[in-house]
C-alpha cells in the first residue's frame, strides 16, 4: 500500500466500512446501513472534543450532526453535508485498493471522498483551536441520499438550518450552484381486451400509446430545447420503461410508460403536466392517465452565486464562476428548507455507481485544502 496522507487514510477507512443503502439491498445487514460509518466518525469527533448528536430519520438510521461553536456569539452557520450511504456492490469492493494515484472501491467517488475531505477539514479546525469568532460550523453526515434523500429532507423539515450548506458530490472540484430537478411521470393508456384472433372486438392500448411515444421521442425534445438556463442548458425527457399487454393472443387493455423528466428552475410538476396535456390536445391525441412514480418532490437547485458565502467559497476553490450539473443531489432538499446550498467535491460523476469506482487521491487532498481554506476564512 503506498504511503497515504491523513485525508487519504481516512478515506480508506471509510470505504472499508460498507454502508450500502438498505432500501437498495434488503436483508444484508453486514453490508448495509450508515451506522458503522457514523459511529466511526463520531469516535474521531469525540476524541477531538467536538460535540456530536444524532437525528433520527428512518428506523435505525440517523443523521450525524457534529458542531464547532464559535468563540463568540453565533451570527452565522455553515453546514458541511455529504451523504454516508452508497449504492450496492459486491463485498470485495469494500476492500480499497490504491493504484496509479487512484483509490478504487465502492464509495470512493460517491461520495466518501467528499466525506473524508470535509470531515478532516472540520476536525483539524477544531484540533487547531481556529474556530471562527461568529460562525457556527456543522458537519452533517446524511443518510439515504441514494434512494429518497430522507436525511436531507429531515434537515429541511426539522433543521438545523444555516446560511450556507455544501453538499459533497463528485464535481471535479468545480463549485456547483445549480442542478436540474427530477420528475418521474407515469402515463397510462386504456384499451379493451379481446381475443387475438378477433382484434377488432377490442381496443389496443399499445396502439393508443403510439402517437404519445412518437411525440415524446421526436417533437417534445425539440420543444424542450427552446427552454434554457445559463448553467443548466435545456430540460430533457427520457422514456425509461414501457409495459403493456399480457400475452400475444390477447389485445392489451393497458399500456404504461415511465418518463424521467429533468427540470430546470421555473418548472414544476404541475407546469410539466400542463405542458404535455396542452401538446396532446393540440395534436388530437387522446389524453393518457397521469400519475407520479416517485412520491417525493425533486425540484431543481438554483442558488445565487453572488451570496457573500458563495463568493467566499468560490474564492477558496479558486474558481471565477460556478457550474451547473444535470444530476440531482441533497443540496436541493436542503435549499427548499431555507438554507442556500452548493455542491462540491473530488471525483468525476462518470465514476459514481460504476463497476470499478475510483477517485484521484490528489483531488481528495485538494478538496480538503479548499474546505479548510474556506472554513478558516469565516468570520
Amino acid at each position: 500500500m503506498p504511503r497515504l496522507s491523513p485525508v487519504q487514510h481516512l478515506l480508506r477507512e471509510l470505504v472499508a466500512r460498507p454502508s450500502i443503502n438498505p432500501t437498495l439491498l434488503p436483508n444484508h445487514p453486514d453490508l448495509t446501513g450508515e451506522e458503522r460509518v457514523s459511529e466511526f466518525l463520531q469516535d474521531i469527533a469525540n476524541a477531538a472534543g467536538i460535540e456530536v448528536r444524532r437525528q433520527a430519520v428512518l428506523p435505525n438510521r440517523k443523521n450525524l450532526i457534529a458542531r464547532i461553536a464559535p468563540s463568540g456569539k453565533v451570527k452565522c452557520r455553515v453546514m458541511l453535508t455529504p451523504h454516508l450511504d452508497v449504492v450496492p456492490a459486491p463485498e470485495k469492493d469494500f476492500t480499497p485498493r490504491v493504484k496509479n494515484g487512484k483509490m478504487y472501491g465502492r464509495g470512493t467517488c460517491d461520495t466518501k471522498g467528499s466525506v473524508a475531505a470535509f470531515f478532516s477539514a472540520f476536525v483539524d479546525l477544531a484540533r487547531n483551536g481556529n474556530a471562527p469568532r461568529e460562525t457556527e460550523i456543522l458537519f452533517v453526515g446524511l443518510v439515504d441520499e441514494e434512494f429518497g434523500q430522507a436525511g436531507s429532507r429531515k434537515i429541511a423539515q426539522k433543521g438545523p438550518r444555516g446560511d450556507l450548506a455544501i453538499a459533497g458530490e463528485p464535481t471535479g472540484l468545480q463549485v456547483v450552484t445549480a442542478h436540474k430537478g427530477n420528475l418521474w411521470l407515469q402515463l397510462k393508456t386504456i384499451g379493451k381486451s379481446a381475443h387475438g384472433s378477433t382484434p377488432h372486438h377490442g381496443r389496443n392500448a399499445i396502439h393508443a400509446m403510439t402517437p404519445i411515444l412518437d411525440f415524446l421521442f421526436h417533437e417534445y425534445p425539440l420543444f424542450l430545447q427552446s427552454k434554457t438556463h445559463p448553467l443548466l442548458g435545456s430540460p430533457t425527457v427520457s422514456i425509461g420503461k414501457i409495459s403493456g399487454g399480457s400475452q400475444p393472443n390477447v389485445v392489451p387493455e393497458s399500456c404504461v410508460i415511465d418518463l424521467d423528466r429533468r427540470t430546470v428552475p421555473g418548472e414544476t410538476e404541475a407546469s410539466v403536466k400542463k405542458e404535455l396535456t396542452v401538446a396532446f390536445k393540440q395534436r388530437g391525441i387522446a389524453l393518457p392517465e397521469f400519475s407520479k412514480s416517485r412520491s417525493v418532490p425533486c425540484p431543481p437547485l438554483n442558488t445565487d452565486p453572488k451570496l457573500p458565502l458563495c463568493e467566499s467559497f468560490l474564492r477558496a476553490a479558486n474558481r471565477r464562476k460556478p457550474k451547473g450539473v444535470p444530476y440531482f443531489t441533497d443540496a436541493s432538499p436542503i435549499a427548499t428548507g431555507g438554507t442556500p446550498s452548493l455542491v462540491f467535491g473530488p471525483g468525476n460523476i462518470a465514476q459514481a455507481h460504476s463497476t470499478d469506482e475510483w477517485v484521484e487521491l490528489e483531488q481528495v487532498d485538494q478538496a480538503y485544502s479548499v474546505v479548510s481554506k474556506f472554513l478558516q476564512s469565516l468570520p
